[in-house]
């Protein structure tokens, strides 16, 4: 054998050497979720394992013409946490918006570092920001999935519920960021969206950022809560501060970067200490339900996936909690939070589906009786209506609201009077969340519709609900509600000192004698428009009066308003009385006033107070009879 046919040999053997070798291919995967595609689905093709690199054929389904992006910091993960980073793309450019095409279809090919021979699912998580693409489990179809019971994991992790645990004290959240410059991170306030169950406002809080990155913010609460202060307006990889608190907390949290130069929080004391690695990771086991509160399918399909949704939840806490080694009360705040999330998710479903039929005008149709019919929901009959740690989910006023105003329950609600309508009322709630008792929620949702019709007969409304009321914690609040009620007699307040408050009194100063009536609105409220575009006749008449002044406040980006308002205030609101404010601004006045929601309606005073709530003039449709029994009244 010669020289030149053993070099040849040689090269040979390298090259055979150097070639990848594939362990195994997943043909059309399944995956348990595809997280904040909201214009359309992400979805795996194929999957192939080779020791040199895993490599995943994508294909991205976006509405036409839209725009997205896949950024280079994306990485595989697997059930242990170890990331595996992308090496290349084909098919399109990495950290570049790409239009989606005519079609819709884009294909394209992510390679990543090897995942283990062995691995049997992993996530896809396009780069860490709040709002990144994801595809959850992903994994071969065949595959069989040990997922374990709710009630193996309770028992496996046992834990006492606090006797405090429902008591109205303060909470105080303070504490700072590091390397904080308000022109870098595009924001100087972060809010919270925080709702306590037992009073009958929301409460809009702002947390406003020192120039050195403190922040401080004492406000009251009736139960312990897993909250957030978040900003969309962040220019930096970080814009929220996660905490659990229970009340009579002072909860100190240091925001700095990691070694990896990712934003973390220090937890330095309380409950937030005590359940920071549920905190961090909480959303990780519960972006698996995201489909069940999207989904468009009949009720029937919806229950079909319901169940699906809960197996992959089961599966997603057991491998989060292992990972990372939960307490057993974080592992009890973990069970709770999972069954608010699932609950709220298929109420919403639920409703949104109403809704859609509503639209077909089949609201007499087989399904729409099906949605009617309390027998239904019996994926609710999986969740602890009695367990008072579902309280502490920022979802759980939402799911409260979706179980109040469900279908089954405003018929019976609505369908007699007096005794018998909470008789029935209590009876179809029994049936709808599958208990032989009238639960702690059950119990809630009387008591929100308390508070709704607290101002009608409030004496013989009042003992009507009162004397359902068994749990001690709710008859308690309810015994407080109406004291404060009862001993309200002014018919309107003063404004309080507080941010944007001087907005208001400016307001009154520009039309002296007169009642204002004030219309929050904004561009990305539906029904704001709605009401603004159906009102337009009634407000040329309104617009001739010398006694009141209607008055439309918006926030946007900045005080001039997009084009898009610009445009819209030309159409429909010209020579009317319009502000613009900053949308921080806006969630001050939120706070002021306490709204979460939009439309709201404020009135104020000739002598600039705020009109209390049964007394003021909400919105156009009895505009002439509220603002004339009104006037009546403050004679």
């Amino acid at each position: 054998m010669n020289k030149k046919t053993i070099i040849t040999i040689l090269l040979a053997l390298v090259a055979m050497a150097g070639q990848a070798k594939t362990f195994k291919t997943i043909k059309n995967p399944v995956a348990m979720a595809c997280v904040n595609v909201s214009s359309g689905e992400l979805k795996a093709r194929e999957v192939i394992f080779r020791d040199t690199a895993t490599t995943v054929h994508f294909t991205m389904k976006y509405s036409k013409g839209q725009s997205f992006q896949f950024v280079s910091s994306s990485y595989l993960m697997d059930e242990d946490g170890n990331r595996y980073p992308l090496r290349s793309a084909e098919g399109l450019k990495l950290n570049t918006w790409v239009q989606s095409p005519e079609s819709g279809i884009t294909e394209f090919t992510m390679h990543f570092e090897p995942l283990p021979k062995k691995m049997q699912i992993f996530d896809f998580i396009e780069g860490d920001g709040t709002r990144a693409f994801k595809l959850l489990g992903i994994h071969d179809k065949k595959a069989k999935l040990k997922v374990p019971t709710m009630q193996e994991l309770t028992e496996a992790n046992p834990w006492t519920v606090p006797e405090d645990w429902f008591k109205t004290d303060t909470i105080t959240v303070k504490g700072r960021i590091e390397g904080y410059d308000a022109e870098q991170f595009g924001f100087t306030s972060l809010e919270c969206f925080f709702q306590n169950v037992f009073e009958k406002d929301d409460a809009t809080l702002v947390l406003d950022i020192a120039p050195d990155g403190t922040f401080y913010k004492k406000f009251q609460a009736s139960y312990p809560i897993c909250q957030r202060f978040y900003t969309l307006e962040s220019k930096v990889g970080f814009g929220e501060i996660p905490f659990f608190a229970r009340p009579g907390e002072t909860i100190d949290i240091t925001v700095r970067k990691d070694a990896g130069d990712r934003y973390v929080y220090v937890y330095n004391n309380g409950s937030s200490s005590d359940a920071a690695r549920w905190l961090r990771t909480r959303d990780e086991i519960t972006d698996v339900l995201f489909p069940l509160m999207l989904f468009e399918g009949s009720f029937d399909e919806g229950n079909v996936l319901a169940d699906d949704m809960w197996q992959n939840v089961m599966y997603r806490l057991q491998t989060v909690s292992r990972r990372e080694h939960y307490t057993p009360m974080e592992m009890q705040l973990a069970l709770a939070y999972v069954q608010t999330r699932f609950a709220y998710y298929y109420m919403t479903y639920a409703m949104n589906r109403s809704y859609a039929l509503m639209k077909q005008q089949q609201d007499e149709s087989a399904e729409w009786q099906n949605l009617a019919d309390a027998k239904s929901y019996y994926h609710l009959h999986r969740i602890d209506f009695d367990n008072p740690l579902l309280f502490a989910s920022s979802d759980f006023p939402h799911l409260l609201n979706r179980i109040q105003y469900a279908q089954p329950a405003m018929r019976a609600l609505f369908s007699t009077a007096g005794q018998q309508r909470m008789d029935n009322y209590y009876a179809v709630l029994r049936e709808m969340l599958g208990s032989k008792d009238n639960t702690l929620i059950a119990q809630l949702c009387l008591y929100q519709q308390m508070l709704t019709e607290s101002q009608t007969d409030k004496e013989s409304k009042y003992a009507m609900f009162s004397n359902t009321f068994t749990h001690p914690y709710v008859k308690a609040k309810a015994d407080e509600f109406y004291s404060r009620l009862t001993a309200q007699t002014e018919l309107a307040t003063p404004i309080p000192d507080a941010p944007m408050a001087d907005l208001i009194r400016s307001l009154c100063a520009k039309y002296p004698g007169k009642i204002l009536m004030i219309d929050f609105w904004g561009m990305g409220c539906g029904p704001c428009r709605a009401a603004i575009q159906e009102s337009k006749e009634l407000r040329a008449e309104i617009a001739k009066r010398d006694d009141v002044k209607l008055i439309f406040i918006a926030g946007e980006r900045t005080t001039e308003g997009s084009d898009a308002y610009k445009k819209y205030v030309a159409e429909w609101l010209s020579d009317e009385e319009t502000v613009c404010v900053t949308n921080a601004d806006f969630t001050r006045l939120q706070e002021l006033f306490r709204f979460n929601g939009i439309p709201h309606y404020e009135t104020i005073t000739p002598d600039g107070r705020r009109v209390r709530d049964d007394l003021r003039i909400n919105g156009y449709d009895n505009f002439d009879y509220e603002l004339e029994r009104l006037k009546e009244k403050l004679k």
